[in-house]
C-alpha cells in the first residue's frame, strides 16, 4: 500500500508579530495601571523616588510582585527607573496625581467598578455580538432602554452612579479643554453653550482662555448640579451658569457659540442630525458650532482607540463613532459654512463651522 504525502513549504512569515503580542498583552497592562493606582503607587512615588525594597515597605506590598508590576510600568512609560530607583514619568505627573486638573483617577476607579462587574467580560461581548443587546445587568440594560448613560441613570435615582461617571469624565476633559480651546479664536463671541456639558470642563477651559465669554451649562439633573461643584472649585460661579435642559424638547437659550463634547458618539446618524439642525436653527447670523470628537479615519479603519470605542458605544449605547466627514456633511446639510477640522490633544478633534 502506498500513502501519499503532502508536503508543507516553510516560508518565514513576511511581517513581524510585534502587534499580536502587544494586543495579547493589552489587557496586562489595563490592569496594571488599575491596580498601581488602588495601591496609591503613584501619590507614593510623587514624595520621592525609591528603590525596590523602600516602595515594597512603604506600600506593605511583596517584592516579586511588585518588581514585575514596576517592570510593567516602566515598559508603559509611566514609571522611570535609574540605578534601581524608580521615579514618576511625566506622563503620570500630568494625569495621576489628584493636584492635577487632568487627574485621570476617577476614570480609572470607574474602569475598576466596571472591572468588577464584569461588563466587557469575554462572554458579555460575545453574547452582545450575537443578539445585540448590551450585558445582562440592571445598569446596561436601562442604557439600552434609554439611550444616554445620565438619563438611564437618573431614572434610576443612582446618585451615587451618577456622580462617579460625572467625576470619571472631569480629569479627560480637562485635559482635551485646554488643548482645543487654544486651536480657535472665540474673541468675538459672547454666550458659551455647553450643551450637555457633564462637569463643566469645556466651560470651565473656554472662559478661562477667553476673557470675552459667559458661559451657560446644559445638562439634566442632578448632573449640572454636580458640575456647578466643579466650577466653585475654579471660582468661576460669576461666568458660567448651570440650567436644567432636556436636549428633545427644549428650546436653546440665546447664545453665539454652541459646543457638543463627546455627545454626537452616543447617538444615531438621524439624531445627530436633529441636534444640528436645531443648533443652525437657534444661532445667529455668524454664530459657530463646535463638535468636539474622537474621529475616525475616513475610511472608518482607525485608530484603534476609536474602533475599540465604536464596538463599545453601539453594542452598549446605540451610537457611534463618526469620520470627520461624515460630521462635516451633517454640518452641511443643515446648512453651515466655513467646515474646519481640526486635531486636538490625543485622539481628539474639533469639527467647526459657522451659520452665514
Amino acid at each position: 500500500m502506498t500513502h501519499s504525502t503532502t508536503s508543507v513549504q516553510l516560508q518565514k512569515p513576511k511581517t513581524d508579530e510585534r502587534l499580536l503580542w502587544n494586543l495579547l498583552f493589552a489587557d496586562t497592562g489595563l490592569k496594571v495601571l488599575l491596580l498601581a493606582h488602588d495601591i496609591k503607587l503613584f501619590p507614593f512615588l510623587a514624595q520621592k523616588a525609591r528603590s525596590l525594597k523602600e516602595i515594597c515597605h512603604g506600600l506593605k506590598i511583596c517584592e516579586r510582585p511588585t518588581e514585575g508590576i514596576l517592570a510593567v510600568l516602566v515598559s508603559l512609560e509611566l514609571v522611570e527607573v535609574e540605578k534601581n530607583v524608580y521615579s514618576l514619568s511625566s506622563l503620570a505627573r500630568n494625569y495621576l496625581l489628584e493636584t492635577s486638573p487632568a487627574y485621570f483617577g476617577a476614570l480609572l476607579e470607574m474602569m475598576i467598578f466596571r472591572d468588577s462587574k464584569h461588563i466587557s467580560s469575554f462572554e458579555n461581548l460575545k453574547k452582545a455580538l450575537f443578539t445585540n443587546t448590551p450585558p445582562g445587568n440592571q445598569l446596561m440594560q436601562s442604557l439600552a432602554q434609554n439611550n444616554q448613560l445620565i438619563r438611564a441613570l437618573t431614572f434610576g435615582n443612582n446618585l451615587k452612579l451618577i456622580r462617579g461617571v460625572i467625576s470619571s469624565m472631569h480629569g479627560p476633559s480637562m485635559a482635551a479643554a485646554l488643548v482645543w480651546s487654544e486651536l480657535i479664536d472665540l474673541s468675538t463671541y459672547k454666550i458659551f453653550l455647553d450643551i450637555g456639558g457633564g462637569s463643566g470642563a469645556h466651560s470651565i477651559g473656554a472662559v478661562s482662555k477667553w476673557q470675552n465669554l459667559q458661559a451657560i451649562l446644559l445638562d439634566l439633573p442632578p448632573v449640572y448640579k454636580i458640575a456647578e461643584e466643579f466650577i466653585a472649585k475654579y471660582s468661576l460661579q460669576h461666568r458660567i451658569k448651570t440650567q436644567e435642559f432636556d436636549m428633545w424638547k427644549d428650546s436653546f437659550p440665546t447664545a453665539d457659540v454652541h459646543f457638543y463634547s463627546a455627545v454626537y458618539h452616543d447617538w444615531s446618524p438621524e439624531k445627530c442630525q436633529f441636534f444640528t439642525q436645531k443648533s443652525f436653527d437657534s444661532l445667529p447670523p455668524g454664530g459657530r458650532i463646535i463638535l468636539h470628537e474622537m474621529l475616525f479615519n475616513d475610511e472608518k479603519t482607525g485608530p484603534f482607540p476609536v474602533a475599540a470605542h465604536h464596538m463599545s458605544t453601539s453594542l452598549s449605547l446605540g451610537g457611534q463613532q463618526y469620520s470627520g466627514y461624515e460630521l462635516s456633511m451633517m454640518l452641511q446639510q443643515a446648512g453651515f459654512i466655513d467646515i474646519e477640522i481640526k486635531p486636538a490633544s490625543s485622539y481628539w478633534s474639533i469639527i467647526t463651522a459657522r451659520k452665514p
